[in-house]
């Protein structure tokens, strides 16, 4: 399985909500050859590292495709761009963030080309995990082995995450 965490606290020029933004993108990734097969509950969510931003909008999707992870990655870049993402400061406020979590159950660390997988962070994040156990309940981390369920209860306590109404 191919897992995308999906997040945006900003509006983008072209829909009115976080939301719409992220559902729109995921829409326009079919163009590249990726299809969405299921997404999660939305949940938003504190920002990580705590500030004064707006509270994020979240959500993990299990898609397939048939690029390979640099390749995936490099669409994903591409719809953020599209989207009105620029890169700058670390933790910045955005309007889109498109991360490929897991793919395929992959090892990389980052010294052969393409993406570092899984993701470095997605073990250290409440609003991945709780979206990605809504999809993956018996999930488990490819690299450590950890249940979903043992990253959760490890997760720093200050962080915040809820499922939003529908």
């Amino acid at each position: 399985m191919i897992f995308l965490g999906v997040g945006a606290n900003l509006p983008s020029p072209r829909y009115s909500s976080p939301r719409a933004t992220l559902e729109a993108a995921v829409r326009d990734l079919a163009a590249s050859g990726i299809v969405s097969l299921a997404v999660s509950r939305w949940y938003e969510s504190a920002p990580v590292p705590v500030s004064d931003q707006p509270w994020y909008v979240n959500a993990v999707y299990r898609i397939e495709t048939d690029l390979a992870p640099d390749r995936l990655l490099d669409a994903l870049h591409r719809v953020e761009a599209d989207y009105g993402r620029v890169r700058g400061v670390v933790n910045a406020p955005r309007v889109i963030d498109l991360d490929l979590l897991d793919y395929r159950g992959i090892c990389r660390d980052g010294a052969e080309k393409g993406p570092v997988l899984p993701h470095p962070r997605l073990h250290e994040r409440a609003f991945v995990l709780l979206p990605l156990r809504d999809l993956a309940p018996g999930w488990t981390h490819p690299r450590s082995g950890a249940s979903i369920d043992n990253l959760i209860a490890e997760l720093d306590p200050g962080q915040t995450a809820r499922p939003m109404e529908s």
